[in-house]
């Protein structure tokens, strides 16, 4: 039997060929035969207690050129495909919550979704280090503009980011010198009204910010360490970093063995943790990207792992 797939993800015609992680997910489905469903965040509704979409069949080509095509709309019930994988980006805002409400109609009808919708709501992806506050660097989540100038004061040395962004957006790096420090929080708090998230800077961030893999709480062994270009703070590929991967050390397999389970448990098939030098700073739970940076220098093939485990659990 053909498996029904559905992908929730942002326009496929405004992503990056080279780089796209989703666009990877997609081939792996139709090398194995599968009919993908393609939606956008408004084609989802609910009507009389069941979740619909208008979806579109989509075909997806290796092409720089021409990398997909789309057929007409047709609404469906959710509970139609047997796996549904949510790769919407954020901003994890009230639109997103709201998408996973409808996810989890679906999920109680009988489909996969990857990741689970009650973690995605729950497990923040900047937030959720807390839970295992021996791994990472000193942090503080506020609002209180006070509480950060006392921690600046105390750590020297911080980076400052809100807690629901992407890409490396609005990071900073505030050091006790600087004048601005102020403004700074005033700005991510928005003038105390929203949390942030402030941590001590790790000067191992030259040689790289980490992105580890996780398929059910296992990590790929590689690593792609994201490298900060000149003059730059972030190592986000999206902010012009560069990456190489790397085989795990001992430290990134012991912060996996220490994580992995609890993501297993909380239905998080696909993670992706971000480690600096030997702090664990995030874990990615939304659309975790790298993939295709680490089959092409590992020949890796990450979606069949992926999807391997996805039907594994289907099963079981």
């Amino acid at each position: 039997m053909t498996i029904k797939i559905g992908v929730i993800m942002d326009a496929i015609q405004s992503i990056h060929y080279k780089k796209d992680s989703t666009l990877a997910m997609l081939w792996e489905a139709k090398a194995r035969g599968w009919t993908i469903y393609y939606f956008e965040q408004q084609d989802l509704f609910v009507r009389d207690g069941k979740a619909f979409g208008n979806s579109r069949l989509i075909n997806v080509f290796r092409d720089p050129t021409h990398w997909f095509e789309l057929d007409e709309y047709q609404c469906i019930e959710l509970s139609e495909l047997d796996i549904i994988l949510m790769r919407k980006d954020p901003p994890f805002n009230l639109e997103y919550i709201y998408t996973t409400y409808i996810l989890e109609l679906a999920e109680l009808a009988g489909t996969k979704i990857v990741n689970k919708p009650q973690s995605l709501r729950d497990v923040n992806e900047k937030f959720y280090t807390s839970w295992f506050p021996d791994l990472c660097p000193a942090t503080l989540v506020t609002r209180d503009i006070k509480l950060l100038r006392t921690f600046l004061k105390e750590q020297k040395d911080i980076v400052c980011k809100p807690l629901d962004g992407m890409g490396g957006s609005s990071i900073f790096r505030v050091q006790e010198s600087d004048l601005n420090a102020s403004v700074i929080f005033e700005t991510l708090t928005q003038q105390g009204k929203n949390f942030m998230l402030a941590q001590r800077y790790i000067p191992e961030i030259s040689q790289g910010d980490k992105r580890i893999l996780l398929i059910n709480g296992e990590p790929v062994p590689f690593a792609l360490a994201r490298i900060p270009a000149v003059g730059e703070l972030r190592g986000n590929l999206a902010a012009g970093g560069r990456g190489v991967a790397q085989p795990l050390s001992e430290q990134d397999i012991a912060i996996c063995k220490a994580v992995g389970p609890t993501l297993r448990e909380k239905g998080l098939l696909f993670v992706g943790l971000d480690v600096i030098g030997n702090y664990l700073t995030e874990i990615n739970i939304t659309s975790p990207t790298c993939i295709r940076e680490l089959d092409e220098q590992c020949d890796l093939n990450i979606c069949k792992l992926l999807f391997d485990a996805i039907v594994s659990s289907m099963i079981s």
